[in-house]
This record gives structure tokens, C-alpha cells and sequence, in this order.
């Protein structure tokens, strides 16, 4: 019913709702409304009915919120019987003139007193218990109640028709051929995709460790348990993870594919993958989800029906919309559903959430998975229950665990309060006061914050309740206020408050709760997830196996425990089927670049380093630094450069735009001696390809750590608190200390090191300039690939560039 009959408009506070406190609410005004109707009033019937209809045998059933049933079988002539469909003109009723009733009870935040008419799809369902309760017991009429309540002042309002039986079951064979109309759709595609699957063969010849992860994914899909995998870039990941996920339909294993990445930019590795696939014979459906933002047609994102023509009647156009996506396209990316939205006058972004409906493959970001606020609740909503046939790939799954925690966290700020207070002030009323409640709680908690500049909190009771309060008040303000000039900005306000108090209710042993008066000014109350991974385990719950996937995903003992922390997890390392021979990794052990040392004589030897790298042989290298403050540090020195060398630098910006993005990687296309100073853990240190002599080494300045602030502080002593007495003697460092600066830098080091080498062919150096890395602390962390680094320093590091690449050159 709810995919058949939906109708009206989309609603720009649609997202703004508190999934459990309106379930609760909602379930109690249930049990109110059935608790009082009387003797008479039979609660939550089940109702079932089975036919075969053009080849398919459907089951229809649901419960039914109550049924009324004074005739025992034996029922009078009817009164006046409306077999009119259109319910515009409804009114409030009492039952007890009933004697035989189907009451349907909905708990609703919206405004009663706007309602005309019950919502289409509430009588659709309501109308489909009716057929199958009078079809079961021979009545020739029957009556339908709609009972609205609303969740906040509980005010109540009914709708009610009486229809005979004739028009229901017009109205119902009606219904079951639109239901068939799309089954036929499915089928179809199912049979042609499962034959295409059975001849489907792998696109090309294995290449080395290539088939050993595909046959690991495969296992992983049919014993239903999720995979870690280590493999070097250039073995073919995303094919190795995509073809047997495919294979696994036809077997029944799967029933939809979601290819999660962090980035839009890697959409086109597993897009490609699949359209090669494709070009041999394979016959699939995918789509490719875009951020709302990045989709849609207006000039602004302004999803309130009075302004937008796109959500005004949205849901009275999208399933013919859809129906033609569904039936006519095969890969349906940003510029398809574009395309189809404007023919149908649909919103684009809603769209492309219900062509995944009918999708064997979604490949879209890791938010529409596992982040509450933007998840995919027709897949993902149901609390418990049997899993979907899903398989989830998390592809460079190294950015998965900062996203995560990022995810699951939410925060207020003091100054957003008072900036409402003063938005709204001129409409005055109950949203006022509660502003003004929850504004003085946080000035109390903000006198409190010590010299340190923040605190962990034990509990934020008084200001979780004065909270509740205010949401609830903000509810009633954007139902009574649809037009006012300051929506867009109340709105903000109240998704943001939302999700906090959602997170609030997820709130485990995994958070640290603490306020802070920032650098700005700005005071903040913060629920911080150090440890994501029971929130993301019970996003994968909702699927069969996970594969994550990356270069650098070491070690992989860390990121097992911070993304899903189960036991029976498993995990593969993926030798490198790349020469050693090909590339040099050396550690420069005579500088430092530790904060507390760095001077005018430190960041001399980080250039003198990179003067000579670059005069050992000319060509393309990237320098990757810790922060822009030693960025700018080193450029400066770049200008003592000989021009003997005919070297070009250029230089990361803090704030670039995708045309100069493109600029600066063209760079490397078009020039064979370029100097590019970049950041570790910035968009060039990942998810770039230069093959070839594009690229022939990177210096790596520093262990990559992120910089101290108060969430790496209370990671730290969060795993701290929780290192056993014999994992402290064994280690050398505390745990705290590595899991909150040195493994997230030390995957910002491999990630960079990974631009070098990218096919067999690749010749190339990576230095790593600071002595930390010649420590067992950080080489025990090292890819296996890496045990044949060498120690270098300046009075060794010609003699080793030179040998390297002299060997090279008589090898060519």
C-alpha cells in the first residue's frame, strides 16, 4: 500500500522526527484509542489472503488496528452506501453506529485542524483489510475508520465511509494488477540478469592475488561472515570484490549489491568495473546515488512544496516516473535520473532512492549505509527481524573509521540557541520559552568547564529533558509557520537538535560525553563515539557478509576492532605482485620532525633531501607534509632550486576547487619534471593513478600524526583505561597512544607511498624522511613488501639514489 497508493507532496521537515520517541508515542496512542473503544472492539487482527493472479501467487496480509463486529455473521441491509473513493469530504464520527467496522489508527505530528480529508494510502490500506475481512465472512458492506491522533496534544479526528462489497473488490483487483504490473518488471529482469550471471566469465586473466581475494569474497558471501582484506593496489580490487558478489545471485546467496566508497570520485572504478562486465553479455541494474545537494534542479535545495515545483505533488507522479527509469535504463547515474525527473517533474534525489528499490547494485556513499541521519531506512529501518540478502563492499574501508565516529556523534552549540531566540523572537510563544530554558542550562554548564577548557561529563539529564521539550515545541512552531521568511534556518536548527537527541538514545560505554568552550568562543555540549564499531556491527547486521577492502589497511587487528570487533571476523593479506626491484624505500634517520624540534635548520634538511632526490633523476615527485604551516615552510627554500634542474613546484591549497584540482593533476600529464607539494591524508595522497614515469616518487615528511586536540585526548585515555596490566608490559607504546595518533598516521604514510608504484611496470623511490620510522615501534607496523627499506642519512642517500637508478637503466 504504502508503495502503490503514496501520494501528496514531499515535506521540507520530513527528516525531522525522532524515529523511536514516534514509534513509542505512537504505539501508546494505539493502545489508548483500542483500550477504550469497548467490549466490541477486536485489536490488532491479523488478515491474510492468497490468490493467483496473471501466473504469481500473492499473498496479501496485514494486522489490522481494530474490527468492530456486532452481526456475528448475520448482517442487516445496509444504509447509504458511498462507493465514492474520494474522501475529501470527511468528518469525525463515533463508531458505535457501526456494525461492522475496520479501524485504522495513525499517530501523526501533523496539525489536525489542516486535515480535510485521511491520507490516500492510510485509506488504501485500511480499504484492503476491508475486502479481505468481508471477502472471509460473506459481507455484502462494510465500514472504514480512519482515526488520526495527533502524538504531541493527542487531539483526535476521524474520517469514515461505508462500501459494499462489489466496490471493493473492483477496487482490490484494481490494486493487484498495478502490484502485478511492477512484479512482471522484476521478474523479467531477475530472469534475463540470473541467465547473463550463469554465462557470465571473469572479464580477463587473473592477475597475481586477483583470483585469491575473489575466491575469499566468495566464501565470505556463502558462509555469511564479513572479510578484511589487505591487497596492494594494481591486483584489480574492486573486480576481485565485485564479480563474486555477482555470482552469488544466481546462486540465491544475494539479492542486492551496496559498493560503499568515501569518496564520489571512486563511483567510477566500481561503475567501470561493472560496464565491463556488461560489454560481456552481464545484465544488471545499477544505480549510482548522489548527495541531494549535488542532484537537484533548483538553484537552492528548498524541499518545502510551495516553492520547489520538483516536491510540490512529488509522490502523485513518481511512480510512473520510476516505472519508466526501471524499465528503460541499466546503469542510472546523476545525469539519467536528471534527465527522467524534469520529463516527470519529480525530485531527482527522491528518485534515484526508489530506482534502488529495484536495483542489483547500489553504488553510492558509506553515509546511505551506516550514518543514522541519511541511511536508507527502506532497507535498514526494521529493528530486528531476518537480515536482507544484501552484501555490503566497503571499498578504501582505512577512511571508514574517522567517518564513522564523525557519523555517530552529534553536538549542540550555546550561540546556535541564542541566534533562534533572536530568528523567532517576533513570533514569540512556547518555542520562546523553551529556547530560553535550555540557554540558561547551558550557561550553567559553560561556568562550570575548568582552566582545561573542557570536561567529560557523567550525565546530561536536566539538559536531555529540557531538549525533549524544546523539540516538541519546534514541531508545533513549523506546523503553525509554513511560509514565515526564517523556516529554512528553524529548520536547520531542529534536524541538528534531531539528530543529537538520536544519538543520545545510542549512547553506550563506546562514548565520552563532554562540553567545551572552544578557540572561537563558541561553547559545545559533544556526544563523542570513540569506538564505532557496535553502532556500524548493527548496520552490517542488517545485510549477510561485508567485505572491506583497501591498500592500507594495517593494522588490520586495529580496524577489525574499530569497525566491527566480532570474533569470527576474518581477514587476508594480499602480497604485492609488484617487484621489489622496481622501487627503493629508504628511511632518512638523521632528521626529526617531531612539533617540539622544528626550526629554520630542521626544515633545511627536509629540502636539502628533496634537492637531492630530484637532482638523482629528473621527473615527477610529490612531497607529502604533515600540515600546511611546514608546507609553506619547505616552499619557501624550493626557490634556491638550481635552474640547471628545470624543476616546476607547485603547491596544495588549503581551499581548491575541482577545476584546480584538475589543473594541478594535469600537471603530471603534461610536464615530466614536476615538484608537487602536497598534505598527508589530503585529496592527492589517495585515490589518484599517475602510471607510469607520471609519477617517479614520493618523500613522505613525518609519521603523519594527526594533530592533539580534546577528541584525540579522550581516545587516548579512553583505550588507555581499557589496556589490560600484560598488554601494557608488552607494548612499547600504550595502547591509547596508537590507536588515537600513531595507526590513523601511519595509514596517512602508507596511503601516500602507494601513489608511486601502480602497475608492474613502475619504477620509482619513497623516502620517509624522520627517524621514528628506523624504530621498531613503526616498523613492525611496515607492510611485509617494506622489510628490504634501508637506513639512509646525508652522507649515504647519492650513493643509494645513484646506485638505484643506474640499476634501472641498464635493466631498460
Amino acid at each position: 500500500m504504502e508503495f502503490i497508493f503514496r501520494s501528496g507532496d514531499i515535506s521540507d521537515s520530513s527528516s525531522g522526527t525522532l524515529s523511536r520517541e514516534a514509534m513509542n508515542a505512537g504505539s501508546r496512542i494505539h493502545r489508548k484509542l483500542q483500550k477504550r473503544a469497548g467490549s466490541h472492539y477486536n485489536s490488532e487482527v491479523p488478515l491474510r489472503y492468497t490468490e493467483e493472479l496473471g501466473g504469481h501467487l500473492i499473498t496479501v496480509e496485514g494486522r489490522a488496528d481494530g474490527i468492530i463486529d456486532r452481526c456475528g455473521g448475520e448482517q442487516e441491509e445496509p444504509g447509504d452506501i458511498d462507493d465514492g473513493f474520494d474522501m475529501a469530504e470527511g468528518y469525525a464520527v463515533d463508531f458505535h453506529d457501526s456494525d461492522v467496522l475496520i479501524d485504522e489508527i495513525k499517530g501523526i505530528y501533523r496539525n489536525l485542524d489542516d486535515m480535510e480529508s485521511p491520507q490516500r494510502v492510510h485509506v488504501a490500506q485500511a480499504m484492503c483489510y476491508a475486502y479481505i475481512y468481508s471477502k472471509e465472512n460473506n459481507y455484502s458492506w462494510i465500514d472504514v475508520r480512519i482515526s488520526y491522533v495527533n502524538l504531541d496534544s493527542e487531539k483526535e479526528k476521524f474520517f469514515r465511509r461505508r462500501y459494499s462489497f462489489g466496490y471493493l473488490e473492483k477496487w482490490f483487483r484494481s490494486m493487484m494488477a498495478e502490484l502485478c504490473k511492477w512484479i512482471d518488471l522484476v521478474e523479467k529482469h531477475q530472469l534475463m540478469r540470473n541467465q547473463s550471471i550463469s554465462d557470465m566469465e571473469f572479464p580477463f586473466e587473473y592477475r597475481k592475488g586477483q583470483k585469491e581475494m575473489a575466491l575469499y569474497v566468495y566464501r565470505a558471501i556463502e558462509q555469511e561472515k564479513h572479510l578484511y582484506v589487505q591487497a596492494p593496489t594494481g591486483i584489480g580490487k574492486t573486480m576481485a570484490a565485485v564479480y563474486p558478489s555477482i555470482k552469488s545471485m544466481v546462486q540465491g546467496h544475494v539479492s542486492k549489491i551496496f559498493y560503499l566508497t568515501a569518496k564520489t570520485i571512486a563511483h567510477t572504478v566500481s561503475r567501470n568495473a561493472v560496464e565491463l562486465l556488461e560489454d560481456r553479455g552481464l545484465r544488471l541494474k545499477t544505480v549510482i546515488l548522489t548527495a541531494k545537494e549535488k542532484i537537484c534542479c533548483q538553484e537552492q535545495v528548498d524541499c518545502n512544496p510551495a516553492v520547489c515545483p520538483y516536491a510540490e505533488g512529488h509522490f502523485d507522479r513518481v511512480n510512473d516516473a520510476l516505472y519508466d527509469v526501471v524499465l528503460h535504463e541499466t546503469v542510472v547515474d546523476r545525469d539519467v535520473v536528471i534527465r527522467y525527473a524534469q520529463a516527470h517533474r519529480v525530485c531527482p534525489f527522491e528518485l534515484s532512492l526508489d530506482v534502488s528499490l529495484f536495483a542489483d547494485m547500489v553504488i553510492c556513499d558509506y553515509n546511505y549505509v551506516f550514518d543514522p541521519r541519511a541511511s536508507l531506512k527502506r532497507f535498514f529501518a526494521a529493528e530486528g527481524g531476518k537480515p536482507g540478502d544484501y552484501v555490503f563492499l566497503v571499498d578504501e574501508a582505512h577512511n571508514l573509521v574517522d567517518r564513522a565516529s564523525s557519523m555517530y556523534s552529534a553536538e549542540i552549540v550555546k550561540e546556535d540557541f541564542l541566534e533562534l531566540k533572536k530568528l523567532t523572537a517576533q513570533y514569540g510563544g512556547r518555542m520562546a520559552r523553551h529556547i530560553g530554558s535550555c540557554n540558561r542550562e547551558l550557561l550553567t554548564m559553560k561556568k562550570e568547564i575548568p582552566e582545561e577548557g573542557y570536561r567529560v561529563l557523567s550525565s546530561i539529564a536536566p539538559l536531555h529533558l529540557k531538549l525533549l521539550s524544546l523539540h516538541e515545541a519546534i514541531q508545533l512552531f513549523l506546523e503553525e509557520h509554513r511560509q514565515i521568511p526564517e523556516r529554512k534556518e528553524v529548520l536547520n536548527f531542529y534536524f541538528n537538535l534531531t539528530s543529537f537527541l538520536n544519538i543520545a538514545e545510542m549512547m553506550d560505554e563506546n562514548y565520552v560525553v563532554y562540553d567545551e568552550i572552544r578557540d572561537d568562543g563558541r561553547f559545545v555540549v559533544r556526544l563523542y563515539c570513540v569506538k564505532p564499531a557496535v553502532n556500524i556491527r548493527n548496520c552490517l547486521d542488517k545485510g549477510l557478509a561485508t567485505v572491506f577492502f583497501s591498500a592500507t589497511i594495517l593494522p588490520v587487528r586495529y580496524y577489525m576492532e574499530m569497525l566491527s570487533d566480532c570474533p569470527e571476523d576474518r581477514a587476508i593479506y594480499i602480497p604485492s605482485p609488484f617487484s621489489a626491484e622496481n622501487r627503493k624505500i629508504m628511511i632518512a634517520n638523521d632528521v626529526t620532525t617531531r612539533y617540539t624540534n622544528r626550526n629554520e635548520a630542521m626544515y633545511r634538511n627536509i629540502y636539502s633531501y628533496i634537492e637531492r632526490v630530484i637532482s638523482a633523476r629528473p621527473g615527477n615527485y610529490m612531497v607529502f607534509f604533515p600540515s600546511y604551516a611546514m608546507l609553506e615552510k619547505v616552499h619557501v627554500l624550493t626557490e634556491e632550486l638550481p635552474e640547471s634542474l628545470g624543476v616546476e613546484v607547485i603547491a596544495q591549497e588549503q581551499y581548491m576547487t575541482e577545476s584546480d584540482r584538475e589543473s594541478f593533476l594535469r600537471a603530471f600529464e603534461e610536464k615530466d619534471n614536476v615538484l608537487a607539494l602536497c598534505i598527508m591524508g589530503g585529496i592527492f595522497s589517495e585515490g589518484i593513478d599517475l602510471t607510469g614515469d607520471r609519477l617517479i616518487g614520493a618523500i613522505i615528511v613525518g609519521p603523519g600524526l594527526p594533530q592533539v586536540c580534546t577528541e584525540r585526548k579522550l581516545m587516548m585515555d579512553y583505550f588507555d583505561s581499557r589496556t589490560t596490566a600484560d598488554e601494557k608490559e608488552a607494548a612499547s607504546d600504550r595502547n591509547g597512544f596508537r590507536y588515537a595518533y600513531q595507526y590513523p598516521g601511519i595509514n596517512k604514510v602508507f596511503q601516500a607511498a602507494g601513489r608511486v608504484i601502480r602497475t608492474e611496470t613502475d619504477q620509482g623511490i619513497i623516502l620517509l624522511i624522520d627517524e621514528r620510522f628506523a624504530t621498531r615501534r613503526y616498523t613492525e607496523l611496515f607492510p611485509v613488501e617494506w622489510n628490504d627499506s634501508v637506513i639512509c642519512n646525508m652522507q649515504n642517500v647519492d650513493g643509494i639514489l645513484e646506485q638505484f637508478w643506474d640499476y634501472k637503466s641498464k635493466e631498460i
